[in-house]
């Protein structure tokens, strides 16, 4: 990558861009509550499960497929009118793909923010389009912000890399918060899922769309059970 396009991804991932993202914990909070997550260990085998089979491994899918479908002809062309039956099925499908209310609030509400502050702060005629012609549709994070690396030149891999690292820093800092960690500990836990994001990454960019599926039913259960938890900090 340029320096331009590192400097995007770096803006892009970073906890300070406005998409609300601290303020879920992906059905953390109802794990912490329910005594299965109780320090760095747990928080490791939550994290590392949701990026692997959960919500995480099928948006490193997605993420995938929709860079891809924005990048029709190589990395430097954009699909023309007429040409968006593809993209359009990914956003579609991501939109979608959510096991209940709150993991969908969680990922439509992110994609809907990231789409419209990146097209005001970094603008570009493909986001333009793609908005127009999508309207109130629900936007999810993962094929919102491929689609932005694709707009703006970004490889497909560091830009996932970088969508996977945001997605277990969340997790990490909701679970320094509920538990409660130490900062020393929570970035033990950052630098321990660095292989596994890795490998997920490999391996999202080799799967097809037919093969996505999840198999955390424990943690789907428990995003369930949290719309209804008498105290909560977190929307998911």
């Amino acid at each position: 990558m340029n320096d331009a396009a590192l400097y995007r991804l770096l803006t892009w991932a970073s906890p300070a861009y406005p998409t609300g993202a601290f303020s879920y914990s992906h059905g953390l909070e109802w794990a912490v509550e329910a005594g299965s997550v109780r320090g760095v260990a747990d928080l490791l085998g939550y994290t590392e499960a949701a990026l692997a089979r959960g919500g995480g491994w099928i948006d490193a899918v997605l993420f995938a497929q929709t860079w891809r479908a924005a990048t029709i002809g190589g990395p430097d062309t954009h699909p023309q009118h007429g040409e968006w039956q593809e993209l359009d099925e990914c956003f579609e499908l991501a939109g979608a793909f959510r096991g209940g209310a709150e993991t969908a609030l969680e990922s439509r509400q992110q994609g809907a923010a990231f789409l419209q502050v990146t097209r005001r702060a970094w603008p570009h005629p493909l986001l333009d389009s793609f908005a127009k012609r999508w309207g109130e549709r629900p936007i999810a994070h993962c094929a919102a912000v491929a689609l932005a690396c694709a707009a703006h030149g970004i490889a497909v891999r560091p830009a996932l890399q970088a969508y996977l690292h945001a997605f277990a820093a969340n997790l990490v800092s909701a679970g320094a918060r509920l538990i409660p960690l130490g900062q020393s500990d929570a970035q033990i836990a950052i630098a321990r899922l660095a292989p596994v994001i890795e490998a997920i990454v490999t391996h999202a960019l080799q799967r097809p769309v037919d093969d996505l599926g999840t198999a955390v039913p424990l943690m789907e259960l428990g995003s369930l059970l949290h719309e209804t938890q008498y105290t909560r900090l977190f929307r998911s």
